[in-house]
């Protein structure tokens, strides 16, 4: 071990220590107070609630766990966006469950709740996933009522989302374990079954408030939509429940019964742990970003027996490409080298950088891929294409265009993890947000940008000066660097993966070492959802 490899594990073991942290913060929801209020009615917790409903041995995953964060200073702290979603085991069967945190402004929507709610389903349509929606809402969080109800990714596709889900015969079960209102009332009355929970669920359309301030009526909330009168007089819901756990155990009933899923053929041999030690990542991945390293040190302590098997090796060399396992599952990975590598007509290529060979080779590898019906992984670490007059002539955009295009229209389940830049055009080419990852996930170590902070910040720069100088104002050197400073400082929490977790850029930050996991759950969700579309790319520049 050198001096260098000590200096980086201590950086990406505070930088966990610092992401696990947050996340215990985070899991408080809406605070003590809000909690007790909570117990004092005979509730659990929205994340209990899914601890009670999950099988205890097997693993899960949260998606979103960091959304939210900072998004509403006016309106206080949104933590996880006040919804809690989690891909676990329901008697041993893959699920999806979404549980409303009533803690967190008793359970409110805001944007990105619906955000949040609209991913989950997103997976759950992409894999297959039956789901499962805890209920707990008050409803439209009204301040921000424009931001959340008429458009198309609002409020109102979850329910277009429950339909749909239902026409494909993907399974959605829902329990009212609290308040259901007005619009929010569908979603539970969308699925295919919905159960509540007596005394303390309810479901209508209006409240009791405004059913006085509407046609005058005075009622309560229970005789409006509460388990008796739903269960026993409107049949809206399906099954009354004594209690939360009564209601969460009658859940896990339905869903061992369930038939199994068709499989996509997606091929696994029993898992075998790397070779190599996994640890090791924290010393050999750099605590700067701009610090080349070797991405296949990294690849080969990710992937089973760190058995790798390369596809040319020796040409486009400034991108990694190869077949793998990953905890049993064959995978193709699509890496980006970050280190200085040298081309067979001698050019020197800067590591993180896309060539027109590498991406050529990229093309045809996850083509390869596609053929064989073999689940891709991307790691990023880019910071975009190359640049310059040789690179034009040399048909960059064109190859680029190849690149980008093959991601967009393969078919096989991708996999994305930001392992440290994540720049302009190389975020798409390397299957970014845009390109329907099943997953995307970051390091702590990652920054996500349309280019790099120096770069960005000199660029905004000169643009503040030109405009200032159009007014005939001029800045002293003192002044400028002061800017710059400022520029700086916002751009750079504007790249953080804490800024792209909060707006759901990516479904969440983890520890490096979860990367396996992850990538296992997610193929095994994929697997659930028989490939039927062909593969075909279209028009194809050459």
């Amino acid at each position: 071990m050198n001096l260098d490899f000590n200096k980086h594990e201590d950086a990406n073991k505070q930088a966990v220590y610092k992401l696990k942290s947050r996340l215990k913060q985070v899991f408080l929801g809406g605070g003590a107070e809000a909690a007790k209020k909570q117990q004092e009615k005979g509730k659990l917790l929205a994340r209990e609630r899914i601890a009670y409903l999950l099988d205890r041995d097997k693993p899960s995953l949260e998606i979103g766990a960091l959304a939210g964060e900072d998004l509403y200073p006016e309106q206080g702290s949104c933590p996880s966006a006040g919804v809690v979603v989690v891909i676990g085991y329901i008697a041993n069967r893959q699920c999806i469950v979404v549980a409303n945190d009533a803690t967190v402004k008793a359970g409110a929507w805001f944007p990105i709740t619906a955000k949040k709610n609209l991913r989950a389903q997103e997976i759950a349509l992409e894999n297959r996933l039956p789901i499962i929606y805890l209920v707990d809402s008050a409803g439209v969080y009204l301040p921000l009522q424009d931001e959340i109800f008429p458009d198309k990714e609002h409020f109102g596709r979850i329910f277009r989302n429950n339909a749909r889900m239902s026409s494909q015969g993907i399974v959605q079960i829902a329990a009212i374990m609290g308040a259901c209102v007005a619009g929010g009332a569908y979603l539970p009355i969308m699925s295919d079954e919905a159960m509540i929970v007596d005394g303390t669920g309810s479901v209508f359309l209006a409240g009791s408030y405004l059913v006085k301030s509407a046609i005058g009526e005075d009622v309560t909330n229970e005789i409006l939509g509460g388990a008796t009168t739903h269960c026993e007089i409107s049949g809206v819901t399906d099954y009354k429940c004594p209690d939360e756990k009564s209601c969460l155990d009658n859940i896990k009933n339905i869903i061992s019964k369930i038939g199994a899923p068709l499989t996509a053929g997606f091929n696994r041999v029993k898992p075998v742990l790397p070779a190599l030690d996994s640890e090791a990542i924290y010393g050999l991945l750099p605590d700067s970003r701009e610090k080349p390293y070797d991405m296949l040190d990294i690849i080969l302590r990710l992937v089973d027996h760190s058995d790798f098997e390369e596809y040319k090796a020796l040409y486009g060399k400034s991108i990694i490409c190869g077949l793998a396992r990953i905890d049993g599952w064959a995978v193709g990975i699509v890496a980006n080298q970050r280190k200085v590598v040298k081309s067979k007509k001698g050019e020197m290529q800067i590591g993180g950088v896309i060539y027109s060979d590498a991406a050529d080779k990229a093309t045809r590898f996850i083509m390869n891929c596609n053929q064989k019906k073999i689940p891709l992984v991307f790691l990023q670490d880019v910071t975009g294409f190359m640049v310059g007059s040789k690179s034009e002539q040399g048909g960059i955009i064109k190859d680029g265009a190849k690149m980008v295009n093959v991601v967009a229209n393969s078919v096989v389940p991708k996999f994305t993890f930001i392992v440290g830049n994540s720049y302009g055009a190389g975020n798409y080419a390397m299957c970014g947000k845009a390109y329907d990852p099943r997953l995307i996930y970051a390091w702590p170590s990652a920054k996500i940008a349309v280019m790099g902070g120096e770069q960005a910040a000199k660029t905004l720069l000169q643009i503040q000066k030109a405009t200032l100088k159009s007014r005939g104002e001029q800045l002293s050197e003192q002044v400028e660097e002061e800017l710059l400073n400022d520029i700086k400082a916002k751009y750079h929490k504007q790249t953080t993966p804490y800024y792209a977790a909060a707006r759901l850029w990516i479904d969440g930050i983890i520890d490096p070492l979860d990367t396996r996991q992850i990538v296992s759950m997610g193929i095994e969700a994929a697997n659930q959802c028989p490939v039927t579309e062909p593969f075909n790319v279209g028009v194809i520049q050459t």
